[in-house]
């Protein structure tokens, strides 16, 4: 059975709570992702939110914050994580069930990785579970 290990994203991108919204969105654009992991500081890694695109519109400039806007107003605390041991197939089904399309992998607090829905699919392992995890975010959610 294939681990999240495999698949997942080591070391990704992350931003502090130092960091504005205008730095969190240049992240999310000099390195093509729509998702950013706050830690509490650059070298202990302890992961405390993160921030989607969605959250940056929604609760940031749609709300009519400014750039200079703190990281905290906009990023999303409750948050589910994975193990580098997790299964991918109960990866999926996390994603699934929470209507994500990224998870945090953790080792006890620490971030270690990032994997996401393409991870699953595009490295061609479960393609089946990647797939209905996909279908069910997008059923549920209505846009």
């Amino acid at each position: 059975m294939k681990t999240i290990k495999e698949v997942m994203t080591a070391g990704p991108v992350t931003v502090t709570l130092k960091d504005n919204i205008y730095e969190v969105a240049v992240k999310m654009r000099d390195n093509g992702t729509g998702f950013i992991p706050v830690v509490d500081s650059e070298g202990s890694n302890q992961l405390i939110g993160v921030v989607t695109d969605r959250d940056l519109v929604i609760r940031g400039y749609a709300a009519k914050h400014s750039g200079s806007t703190a990281v905290e107003t906009v990023m999303s605390k409750e948050l589910r994580t994975v193990t580098e041991d997790t299964s991918v197939d109960e990866a999926a089904e996390i994603m699934a069930a929470g209507q994500v399309r990224r998870l945090p992998v953790v080792s006890g607090k620490k971030l270690i990785g990032i994997v996401s829905i393409g991870d699953l699919a595009v490295r061609n392992i479960f393609a089946n579970e990647a797939g209905e995890a996909l279908s069910s975010i997008s059923q549920q959610t209505l846009h």
